[in-house]
C-alpha cells in the first residue's frame, strides 16, 4: 500500500501551537464574557415581563448626553452604537490579526472557514428571502439570521461542560471572525442613512490622524481614547453606523511581531479590551435589547408571521445546513480531509451551534425594522427563540460525542514532561523523548526498589515461627 501523501491539507486539522495559544486565551475571555452574556439576556427578559416592566423601559429609554454635539441618546442608543463599538473594534483587530498571523494569512488555509462562514451566511439569508416571499412578509430582515454569536456559543459550550478539542474552537472561532467582517459590510452598506458628508469627512480625517499616529509610533492611552471617542461621534453623527469606527481603528493597528517583541501592538490592545468588550459592552448591550415581552400569543406569532419565521428557520436550519455544506464542498473540491480524530457529525454540530445568533443579530433587527417598534420586538423574540433551539439541538448533538472530545482534549492537554508545551507539540523534539526516558528510568527504578522490598518482606513473613 502507497504511503499517504503527507502533503494533504487536513479539515479541521491540529492547530500550530502559537495559534492554539491564541485562541485558548481568546475563548477563554469570550466563555466568560458569554456567561455574562446569558445572565444579562434572562435578567433583561425577567426585567421586561414583570410587573416593574415600566422600570425597564424608562431606564432603557432614558436619554443623556450632549444634545448640542447630536450625542443626546437614549440608553439603549448608547448600548448599540456606543459599547458595540467597543465589541467591533476588537472583532477587527481579530480579523487583521487572523489576515497577517493567524489562518487566514494563507490563501489555502482560509479558504474553507471563509467558504463556510459565507454559505453560513448566504443560506440563512436565502431562507429568510423564500420565507417572506412565499410568505408574503417584508423581505427587510434578511439579514437578522446571517450573524454567528462566539460568546453565546461559548457559554452554551460552558454549560453543558462539553470541552471542545481546539481544531473545532478555532473552526467556530474562524467562522465568527468571518461572519462579523460581512455583519460589519451588510451594517455598513445597507443600514447608512443619510449621509452628513461634513462629519463623515471629519471620521475619515480622525481616522487619518489615528493612523498616522500609529505609524510614527506614538504610544499614550491619553491620545488614543480621547482621538477614538471624537471620531466614533463624528461617525455616529455623519449617518454611517457608528460600529463602523471600532472596527476601522482596529484594522489599523499593527498586528505582526517586530523583532525583539513578545506581542505585537494589536496583540496587546485586544489582551487589554477583550475583557472589556466581552465582560461589560456586549453583557450590557444585551441587558438594554433582549428585554422583549413575552407571552404566549407572542410565542405563538414567532412561528406565524413570515418575518418571525424567517428569523427562526435561517438561524436553526440555515445556518446549520449553510455552514456544513459550505465546508463539505470545501473540502470535496480541494481535495482535503478531515482529521481523523473527528466525523462529519461534529462538524454539523458545529455548524448547529453558530445558529446562535443573538448580539449582532439583535443590532441589525433593530435597524432592519426601527420603524416598527412591534415587529422590532417580535423579531427579537425570534432571534431569541431560534438561537434557543439552536442552543438545544447543537447542545444534544456536541454531548453525544462528548466522551470522544474529552479524550480528545486531555491529549492535547497533556504535558508529561512538564515543559510547558503540551506533549502533542514535541514528539519532533529528540530533547523530549530525552526528558521522558529519563522520567520514565526513574519510575522504573522505584518499582524495581518498592519490588525489592516487597520481596523482603514476603520472605520474612513465609519463613519459620
Amino acid at each position: 500500500m502507497a504511503a499517504p501523501n503527507s502533503s494533504t491539507r487536513k479539515v479541521l486539522g491540529r492547530l500550530s501551537l502559537p495559534e492554539r495559544n491564541f485562541v485558548a486565551e481568546a475563548l477563554r475571555t469570550e466563555t466568560v464574557g458569554g456567561v455574562l452574556l446569558l445572565i444579562a439576556a434572562i435578567t433583561a427578559l425577567i426585567w421586561a415581563n414583570t410587573p416593574i416592566k415600566e422600570s425597564y423601559e424608562s431606564v432603557r429609554d432614558f436619554h443623556l448626553g450632549p444634545a448640542s454635539l447630536g450625542l443626546d441618546l437614549s440608553i439603549q442608543h448608547w448600548a448599540a452604537d456606543g459599547l458595540l463599538a467597543v465589541f467591533f473594534f476588537v472583532a477587527g483587530i481579530e480579523l487583521k490579526r487572523e489576515l497577517v498571523a493567524g489562518d487566514l494569512r494563507e490563501p489555502k488555509a482560509a479558504a474553507l472557514p471563509v467558504i463556510a462562514a459565507i454559505c453560513g451566511m448566504a443560506v440563512p439569508a436565502l431562507v429568510y428571502v423564500l420565507v417572506n416571499t412565499f410568505g408574503g412578509g417584508s423581505t427587510d430582515g434578511w439579514a437578522v439570521p446571517t450573524a454567528t454569536d462566539i460568546a453565546f456559543a461559548l457559554a452554551v459550550l460552558a454549560v453543558i461542560g462539553t470541552s471542545l478539542p481546539s481544531a473545532l474552537r478555532a473552526f467556530l472561532l474562524t467562522l465568527a471572525v468571518v461572519d462579523d467582517l460581512f455583519a460589519i459590510m451588510i451594517i455598513a452598506i445597507f443600514f447608512t442613512s443619510d449621509l452628513n458628508f461634513a462629519a463623515l469627512g471629519g471620521a475619515i480625517l480622525g481616522l487619518a490622524v489615528f493612523w498616522l499616529l500609529l505609524r510614527k509610533g506614538v504610544r499614550g492611552w491619553y491620545i488614543y481614547v480621547p482621538l477614538a471617542l471624537v471620531i466614533w461621534g463624528l461617525m455616529y453623527n455623519s449617518g454611517v453606523h457608528a460600529t463602523i469606527a471600532g472596527v476601522a481603528m482596529g484594522l489599523m493597528l499593527r498586528c505582526h511581531k517586530e523583532e525583539g517583541e513578545r506581542h505585537s501592538p494589536g496583540e496587546h490592545i485586544e489582551h487589554l479590551v477583550r475583557p472589556l468588550s466581552a465582560g461589560l459592552a456586549v453583557p450590557l448591550f444585551a441587558l438594554f435589547s433582549a428585554g422583549v415581552a413575552v407571552s404566549g400569543g407572542a410565542l405563538g406569532d414567532v412561528f406565524t408571521k413570515p418575518e418571525t419565521l424567517g428569523v427562526v428557520l435561517g438561524l436553526v436550519v440555515g445556518k446549520a445546513l449553510g455552514i456544513f455544506g459550505g465546508t463539505w464542498l470545501a473540502a470535496r473540491f480541494t481535495k482535503a480531509e478531515l482529521n481523523e480524530d473527528l466525523a462529519w457529525p461534529d462538524v454539523f454540530a458545529v455548524a448547529s451551534l453558530a445558529g446562535i445568533g443573538f448580539t449582532v443579530s439583535l443590532l441589525i433587527g433593530e435597524l432592519a425594522f426601527s420603524e416598527d417598534p412591534l415587529l422590532t420586538d417580535e423579531i427579537k423574540a425570534a432571534v431569541l427563540i431560534g438561537s434557543l433551539i439552536a442552543a438545544v439541538i447543537s447542545g444534544v448533538l456536541l454531548k453525544l460525542r462528548d466522551r470522544k472530545y474529552r479524550k480528545l482534549w486531555e491529549d492535547e492537554e497533556r504535558d508529561e514532561d512538564q515543559s510547558g508545551i503540551p506533549d502533542i507539540y514535541e514528539q519532533d523534539d529528540p530533547d523530549y523523548h530525552l526528558r521522558m526516558a529519563e522520567i520514565y528510568e526513574k519510575k522504573a527504578a522505584e518499582h524495581r526498589r518498592l519490588a525489592r522490598l516487597s520481596a523482603g518482606s514476603s520472605d520474612r513473613h513465609d519463613g519459620p515461627a
